[in-house]
């Protein structure tokens, strides 16, 4: 049990480990539910979206997993880890989601997942080459079969371990690495094959790069824009 914080005692709900915010979540804390969600909202989210390829259902399924884990708080225990627990229960949730399908519904939207390179600020292009790569890399994701895309996006993407991905699915630790290897041998051909098209558009020399170069060239020669239209 949490030692109870005396009130003179200045502690920072940030700073809190997740036993002690389910604790205060328990006394209806509502810094303790928002943080709790805001440590856990992107893993449980690519979970869910791994196990159904679409994101609003996704997001649905976040918000039945944070309810059903906060009106049953009390099963919660410390010797477990706050995120394997909220996991299960995001698995379960998607898993008998994707059962209820009618079998005819072909949910396939892809959409952008928070991108890696959000704390860069990169230039319009280069931001814009960053945006075509994550792009890539999502369909390529979303289109690999889903029980090697669930076990790709829990090991690779979340860097989770290997036992607490076979205990989450039910699987054993080898079929899970034997999944993942299958998954990235995919997505190697997979993005071979889409970025062999672009290979003839690599380093491209246009644009302000180039008319910066040019401007530099004809400054130096004493060559104006205008001399220029004589010819």
């Amino acid at each position: 049990m949490t030692k109870p914080i005396a009130p003179t005692e200045a502690v920072r709900v940030e700073d809190l480990d997740d036993a002690a915010l389910v604790d205060r979540a328990q006394q209806r804390d509502g810094a303790a539910f928002w943080l709790i969600i805001k440590r856990h909202n992107q893993r449980l989210y690519r979970i869910a979206r791994a196990v159904l390829d679409d994101d609003a259902e996704a997001q649905d399924v976040l918000q039945e997993t944070y309810i059903h884990a906060f009106m049953h708080l009390s099963e919660f225990r410390a010797e477990a880890q706050l995120s394997t627990w909220l996991t299960r229960i995001t698995l379960n949730e998607a898993l008998g989601r994707r059962r209820q399908r009618r079998p005819t519904v072909d949910v396939k939207a892809i959409k952008a997942m928070p991108a890696p390179f959000s704390a860069y600020n990169a230039d319009p292009e280069e931001a814009s080459a960053l945006a075509e790569i994550r792009r890539l890399l999502e369909r390529a994701v979303s289109d690999l079969p889903e029980h090697f895309r669930i076990v790709f996006v829990m090991r690779d993407v979340e860097e989770m371990s290997t036992e607490e991905t076979a205990l989450l699915l039910g699987l054993r630790p080898q079929t899970v690495k034997t999944r993942l290897h299958r998954a990235r041998r995919l997505l190697r051909e997979t993005l071979r094959d889409k970025l062999a098209t672009v290979f003839t558009d690599t380093f491209p020399f246009a644009g302000a790069p180039c008319d910066r170069l040019m401007q530099s060239v004809l400054d130096r020669l004493g060559i104006s824009l205008l001399q220029l239209q004589a010819y």
